[in-house]
């Protein structure tokens, strides 16, 4: 008869001898060992195109600078990068579509308000009608007014939907809190805003903003990188402007702070965010912090997820991480927990933060980070779409595959003396803010006993 005992994960990982060895790790290799070629094209576009062999597909990761302060700028940013590929002057929307799937690939366009993106893929041997495409919208997008009409109004019911969603309603109160008026804070525009787009503002933006000056095409797949760069040239010779691509003003730097409670009436649960002042990865004190990062709450095995979720089960989910804005970053934690014990995850959350800034990582610890950071890199960048986007994210802040090849070494020599500097220095809880959202009523006199919190206007919704 079958036994239906359940055993926890404590049980299956012990013998009657003990706990069951782990099995030691391989010899590890670099993360990128890749042919490639790193160049700035005439027109000011650097293209970045590594060679990949995996399968006989190209991905294709274009950025482009796509910064600005005009009171309706994020709108109609979006609904460009909506109808960016809904017709040109020599296709219409049925066209790209149908010359898209002759050849086994995809385009699509998104915004937000650091960057229009536009990624690709296909299969290797088609990448010039890929390309062909790509520079048709580039350089003669028709932004028709059916279509423009259309996307808006579809774009308006999303907003909608998508402002109910809590984890938004999070985003936009800890972006506000943090750079009041700034544009990083208009990620997503408002619905009457995007009302007010016409089509000519949208070509405007276009003629104006989408630049190939200071812009980064990555290129990763089966082909030769020197004969591609030729192909990129070619197909985008006639995307040119004096003029470069419009970058997003620098972020103030943060300062810790009062949290803010947000109130949402009748809410069940609530979304907690804290957030500090971090540094590029350009620092030579990034790879210690990002080991910190692990340790903390960067992985399932962290400390804070091992207290509030797993020992105290206060949260389904618990993080902490990195956010990059050109020369800026930040690195900040997020946990939604039920209203009960909301006071309690951030007092806890406060504690974690204290605890690894007098208690730093253990030689333990910091060497099971040590092989988690380096192992997810390699994971990261093991399939073509993984690579592209990595490198499409490292371009933007003028790196390349030299970095990436080289940051496992950077990883190895961190001592643990400088992981124990990195989170004094940059985990103490007096250098973070943040904001809940969450039903006041409940929360205010819990989260006021713990201090350190004002109220602030209602959530929009």
């Amino acid at each position: 008869m079958t036994s239906t005992t359940h055993r926890d994960a404590a049980e299956i990982g012990r013998t009657e001898r003990g706990p069951r060895p782990v099995p030691e790790l391989g010899a590890q290799r670099a993360a990128a060992d890749l042919s490639h070629v790193d160049t700035t094209l005439g027109n000011g576009l650097r293209v970045l195109a590594v060679r990949k062999p995996t399968v006989p597909l190209v991905e294709i990761r274009l950025r482009v600078p796509f910064g600005g302060t005009e009171p309706l700028h994020s709108a109609t940013a979006e609904v460009l990068a909506e109808t960016l590929l809904t017709g040109t002057a020599h296709r219409d929307r049925v066209g790209i579509d149908t010359e898209l799937a002759l050849i086994g690939g995809d385009l699509n366009a998104s915004v937000d308000p650091q960057r229009l993106s536009v990624n690709g893929n296909a299969l290797a041997a088609r990448l010039p009608t890929l390309l062909d495409v790509l520079a048709d919208a580039l350089t003669s997008a028709s932004y028709v007014d059916d279509e423009v009409a259309r996307e808006s109004d579809r774009l308006v019911e999303r907003l909608a939907v998508s402002r109910t969603q809590p984890r938004v309603i999070a985003r936009e109160a800890l972006l506000r809190h943090c750079y009041g008026d700034h544009p990083v804070t208009r990620e997503m525009p408002q619905a009457e805003d995007v009302a007010q787009v016409s089509p000519e503002a949208v070509r405007a933006l276009h003629s104006a903003a989408v630049l190939p000056r200071g812009s980064v095409l990555v290129l990763v797949g089966d082909f030769d990188p020197e004969q591609v760069v030729g192909e990129v040239e070619n197909a985008l010779r006639d995307w040119s402007s004096p003029s470069d691509a419009r970058i997003m003003p620098a972020l103030p730097m943060l300062s810790g702070g009062d949290m803010l409670l947000v109130p949402r009436p009748g809410a069940v649960q609530s979304q907690i965010r804290f957030v500090a002042q971090a540094v590029p990865r350009t620092d030579p004190r990034y790879p210690a912090l990002q080991l910190a990062n692990l340790s903390f709450g960067g992985y399932f095995s962290s400390r804070l997820v091992e207290n509030i979720r797993e020992d105290k089960g206060y949260t389904y989910s618990a993080h902490s991480g990195f956010e990059f804005s050109g020369p800026s970053a930040t690195v900040g934690v997020d946990a939604d927990t039920a209203n009960d014990v909301t006071a309690a995850a951030v007092l806890e959350t406060r504690y974690e933060l204290g605890r690894i800034a007098v208690d730093p990582p253990t030689a333990h610890e910091v060497g099971s980070v040590r092989q988690y950071a380096v192992g997810s890199l390699l994971t990261s960048t093991a399939s073509q779409a993984g690579l592209a986007t990595q490198l499409a994210a490292l371009a933007s802040n003028g790196l390349g595959v030299e970095w990436l090849a080289t940051h496992p070494e950077r990883l190895a020599a961190v001592t643990v003396e400088e992981v124990a500097q990195a989170a004094f220095d940059f985990f103490a809880p007096a250098r973070f803010t943040g904001v809940v959202v969450g039903d006041a009523e409940s929360l205010a006199p819990q989260l006021s006993a713990l201090g350190g919190f004002t109220v602030g206007e209602p959530a929009a919704s």
